[in-house]
């Protein structure tokens, strides 16, 4: 998928986007491309400059930045993963110098760290393009690269890979099945560069089961750190809302993280760095909480007449300017000192993080935090607030964590408690979602027209119904969470 957009406030830079969906194989001895599977494509050479930082910060990311020049023109492409696959953006520019939209967007991952250039590939390309009925679904290439670094040649790399153009998971699937059948093998899954630089991917394997409570906390701390690095770039770019909310649920875990493994640590380490995951917290949920009332009422509000759909619109207006200041606010603290820091002091002090006077059992963290669950449920009463719910989520979602941390330790019944307290956060969300979102539509009604007022009574009412199907599905759900936590950790 190919589409043009504009990269945050460079708005006078088009930059081209492309969701890569590719499959990577080896070709066996003897290899040779199916007949009949596609028509040839013209061949290709091309170089690719790999930057980096000296120690391999984008690389360790998952990221891919570099300078392609083919046929005496050339152009920057910075690729980073979206969900199971890849996105590249590319920007023309000089090839001495990072355009800076990408030096902003990969700000978080090098810190002030320079970007150089790290290898360099010389590809030659030669391949089909596989058609059915007239469209492209795929093109099928085989690409033999010779790897440079200093200027000097050290080593060969063959690949053979095939990326959808037109076509959807199941032609890649057809397609791999006949390039096995005509001898394909599997092949290294690491992108090229890892390959040509000998790099492997930090996240390694997770800590054995009977390992050190410290060694599972902070492993799950680190892939935190991680994430928040991963989805950041997402995060600024601003053309997919799902990494914003990801990027931010990795800053909430981390969090509660911390806050259920307290005991382990070292308290005051604990309160100073979740007050600054905190605050970098707020910047993301302001934006995240309007791209979910957005979507809320758009949904909606295809429920109204058209008429009155029309009217709706333009009580919209007044949220989408609220989200594009909230958004510049996001953007003015991820560029500011003090974001940076928090993620120095997140990479220097959570792979051993300060202890405290105790080292409780993951399990007893799970249960205490359970059991302090079970005590606000107990304490909502038949009519609960809306705020009491919301904190009640808030408590789930730190029992949920905790449970996460003692999951390889106990096994099936954690794995069951986390699935039932997954299941009563959706319903408590759901609830708080809809009782923020008729709080804004009655605000926007102040001051409208008469039928854009009739508009937002009709969604005002849907928000309504929504509440009353949460609260009314809570107790069951909660109910399926005290039966599966007195398994697991009574």
């Amino acid at each position: 998928m190919l589409r043009q957009y504009r990269i945050g406030p460079y708005t006078e830079r088009t930059v081209k986007r492309t969701i890569e969906r590719e499959i990577k194989l080896r070709a066996g001895a003897g290899f040779a491309l199916p007949r009949g599977l596609g028509d040839p494509l013209a061949p290709r050479s091309f170089s690719s400059t790999y930057h980096d930082t000296s120690d391999h910060r984008l690389a360790a990311s998952g990221f891919t930045l570099r300078y392609r020049a083919e046929h005496g023109s050339g152009a920057w492409q910075l690729k980073l993963p979206r969900n199971g696959n890849r996105l590249e953006l590319e920007l023309p520019g000089s090839p001495e110098s990072v355009p800076p939209p990408f030096g902003d967007l990969l700000a978080a991952t090098t810190r002030g760290r320079p970007l150089a250039p790290v290898a360099t590939l010389d590809t030659t390309r030669q391949g089909i393009i596989v058609r059915d009925s007239g469209r492209d679904l795929a093109e099928v290439v085989i690409d033999e690269v010779v790897v440079s670094r200093s200027g000097r040649r050290v080593s060969r790399i063959d690949e053979l890979e095939v990326e959808l153009v037109d076509g959807d998971d199941a032609s890649l699937q057809r397609i791999e099945r006949a390039l096995r059948a005509a001898g394909a093998l599997d092949a290294d899954e690491r992108p090229k560069l890892f390959r040509a630089l000998g790099l492997v991917r930090p996240e390694g394997k997770p800590p054995r089961r009977k390992a050190k409570p410290m060694k599972h906390l902070t492993a799950m701390l680190e892939a935190q750190y991680r994430a928040i690095l991963q989805h950041d770039p997402g995060t600024r770019l601003g053309s997919d809302p799902e990494e914003l909310h990801q990027h931010r649920v990795a800053i909430r875990r981390l969090r509660a993280l911390l806050q259920a493994a307290k005991p382990m640590l070292d308290a005051e380490w604990v309160k100073d760095v979740r007050r600054e995951l905190a605050w970098a917290g707020r910047a993301l949920g302001e934006v995240r909480d309007l791209d979910v009332l957005l979507g809320h009422l758009d949904q909606d509000a295809q429920h109204l007449p058209v008429e009155q759909r029309h009217a709706f619109d333009t009580l919209t207006v007044a949220i989408t300017s609220r989200r594009e200041e909230a958004r510049k606010r996001m953007l003015t603290t991820l560029r500011a000192q003090r974001y940076m820091r928090l993620l120095d002091r997140l990479e220097g002090e959570l792979v051993a993080p300060p202890s405290g006077d105790e080292q409780p059992s993951l399990e007893r963290i799970a249960g205490d935090e359970f059991e302090r669950l079970a005590r606000e449920m107990a304490e909502l009463g038949p009519n609960p607030a809306d705020t009491a719910l919301h904190e009640a989520r808030k408590t789930a979602k730190r029992a949920r964590y905790a449970a996460e941390l003692a999951e390889r330790a106990r096994g099936r019944k954690a794995k069951r408690f986390i699935a039932a307290t997954k299941q009563l956060q959706d319903v408590l969300g759901d609830h708080q979602d809809a009782a923020v979102a008729e709080r804004t539509i009655h605000e926007l009604a102040e001051g409208a027209s008469s039928q854009a007022a009739f508009a937002a009574g009709m969604l005002a009412e849907r928000q309504r119904e929504r509440r009353r199907v949460a609260r009314a599905a809570y107790p069951q759900a909660w109910k399926a969470v005290r039966k599966r936590g007195r398994a697991a950790w009574s």
